[in-house]
């Protein structure tokens, strides 16, 4: 097996066991927790996967970008739930319960949403995409639907053994992950440098910003829901990206398309960090005592 075979074997370990561990953490009742607030549930799905596939099309449209940086923002706004999302979500201060079960939930829906967003899209481009719906199966199934039922399962099994192996496993899995990702930047870094000098860079930064607004303001009345909603909507599943930019590109494409798709991962990661800082901060200030009245 050589570097090029092993990265992404690596990267779907990682990600698989870091989501594992969010498992290994969960209670019982989170992944079907969502299910029993229909409203949440119904504005969730519009942020992600209605309010952003129109965002990505309409910047696409606008920006007077490459067509192949163009399909990268869009098969980023079709993409799910980033496997990592949770454990950044709970740091925040948003509902654990919502984060588990919106990724379960989100990984679920992308296996039929993401094909037929990509085809109304296409459609509305004038053009024809044939979108590997096993692949995407494949993914989400591997790296979030297998792991999170898994750790469940353990953590239901054997409680004392997730208590204790939660934190360790989860630290391996970040390590494995960062150490992954690393040879694929240092491999597309030329490339991500000259993304940013041609208004991808600006793109990337509405399509982000855009995401944490709509979902803040999708989130609801709940403040712990509103921090969740909105860093699932504006940071999205990579590898999912990278699957489907793989599959729908040809080798002299491949690499501005997958640049662009690392260019974003940085970004949202950069661009997210006030938010999580200003959420941090709400979700610690104590609520403002009653006013009696005299």
């Amino acid at each position: 097996m050589n570097l090029a075979q092993l990265i992404p074997l690596v990267l779907k370990i990682s990600i698989g066991l870091v989501v594992f561990c969010i498992a290994l953490r969960s209670h019982p009742g989170d992944l079907s927790s969502l299910l029993g607030r229909p409203s949440l549930l119904v504005r969730s799905l519009i942020s992600m996967n209605v309010v952003m596939p129109i965002v990505a099309a309409a910047i696409a449209a606008l920006f007077a970008l490459r067509p192949e940086l163009k399909l990268a923002l869009i098969l980023l706004a079709v993409a799910p739930v980033p496997p990592v999302l949770p454990g950044k979500q709970s740091k925040a201060g948003g509902s654990s319960s919502y984060a588990v079960g919106l990724l379960m939930l989100a990984g679920l829906v992308s296996i039929v949403a993401v094909p037929l967003t990509l085809e109304l899209i296409a459609r509305l481009f004038g053009r024809d995409v044939d979108v590997p719906v096993s692949l995407i199966a494949t993914t989400v199934g591997s790296t979030v639907i297998a792991p999170l039922v898994l750790g469940m399962l353990v953590r239901r099994l054997a409680p004392s053994f997730a208590e204790r192996f939660a934190g360790p496993l989860s630290l391996i899995g970040t390590v494995m992950l960062v150490l992954a990702f690393l040879p694929l930047l240092i491999k597309f870094w030329p490339a991500i440098v000259a993304a940013l000098g041609d208004g991808t860079g600006v793109a990337i930064l509405v399509f982000v910003v855009t995401g944490l607004i709509v979902g803040h303001l999708l989130g609801g009345p709940a403040s712990e829901d509103r921090t969740v909603l909105a860093l699932a909507t504006a940071c999205r599943h990579p590898g999912v990206a990278l699957g489907l930019a793989g599959a729908l590109t040809t080798a002299e494409t491949n690499a501005a398309v997958s640049a662009t798709i690392l260019l974003a991962v940085l970004v949202s990661v950069i661009v997210t960090m006030p938010y999580v800082a200003w959420r941090k901060r709400a979700h610690a200030s104590p609520a403002p005592a009653p006013v009696v009245p005299v």
